[in-house]
């Protein structure tokens, strides 16, 4: 039997697998699902179309499920679905899709969203990603595996991200981000790749080393980015990590790709 707080409101109606531990004072509704071994500590609220993956973890004043903040929103049974061992802290608010947006947001497993990080509407965010406190996500982002999204940092709605992405505390991220890549700024700029990260995933030193050539190659001042990137495309056509940066510019979004900053100028 799921372990209830007498404190609690639980649906009769919500899906509640049977090791789930619900805290003091928290509220779960009817088309909830909780699959096994979540736990909700105190004060927390599950609303709307929402699954919780298995293993999941949501800490006190957690806002899960309400609403989209999106004025177009007229009710539509929309969902969001959370994938298994997510880690919600404090204050964190989710929000479910729309119609104009696929009806769904969804994050994979293994997640991590610090205090009072928020994620929008729509949304799409692959396995592994870590929301560093008070990052905000606008609608419609994608967030492919392993990205971090710094403390305060804010990324505009259709805005894409690539793997293994680093984005700088305090960041104002208006262009998609290149997989590997490393930006910052009030308005950000590519400020070059996360070596960090891929160091410590354990990225060969040559593959590495190479990104690091098609980088230079591929950002450079001469010719237009499109002819770069055609260079680039084929001078590294037996390179992964190169060909995942190659493939993510040529499918840019209506936000265009984020580019260094150009020299002299002030971020």
């Amino acid at each position: 039997m799921p372990q209830i707080h007498a404190t609690a409101i639980v649906s009769p109606k919500a899906e509640i697998a049977a090791d789930v531990e619900v805290g003091p004072y928290c509220i779960v509704d009817e088309h909830v699902v909780l699959d096994e071994g979540v736990r909700l500590e105190s004060h927390v609220v599950v609303t709307g179309r929402t699954r919780i993956g298995a293993k999941g973890h949501v800490f006190p004043f957690a806002s899960i499920g309400h609403r989209p903040m999106d004025m177009k929103y007229k009710g539509e049974p929309s969902r969001l679905e959370i994938g298994r061992n997510a880690t919600i802290r404090e204050y964190v608010t989710m929000n479910p899709g729309t119609e104009g947006g696929g009806m769904l947001t969804a994050i994979g497993d293994n997640c991590l969203f610090m205090t009072g990080s928020h994620v929008a509407h729509d949304c799409i965010i692959a396995d592994n990603v870590i929301l560093v406190s008070n990052a905000t996500l606008g609608g419609h982002v994608v967030l492919e595996e392993f990205v971090i999204v710094g403390g305060l940092a804010a990324v505009h709605q259709f805005v894409r991200i690539g793997k293994h992405a680093m984005i700088g505390g305090m960041s104002g991220v208006e262009q998609d981000v290149i997989p590997y890549g490393s930006v910052m700024g009030n308005r950000a700029h590519l400020s070059g790749l996360n070596l960090v990260g891929l160091k410590r995933r354990g990225f060969a030193r040559d593959d590495i080393h190479t990104l690091r050539t098609a980088y230079r190659l591929l950002f450079a001042q001469e010719g237009t980015l499109q002819e770069r990137l055609e260079d680039v495309g084929e001078m590294f056509s037996s390179n992964t990590l190169v060909q995942d940066v190659v493939t993510f510019v040529r499918n840019a979004s209506s936000r265009g790709v984020c580019q260094p900053q150009p020299e002299g100028d002030v971020a």
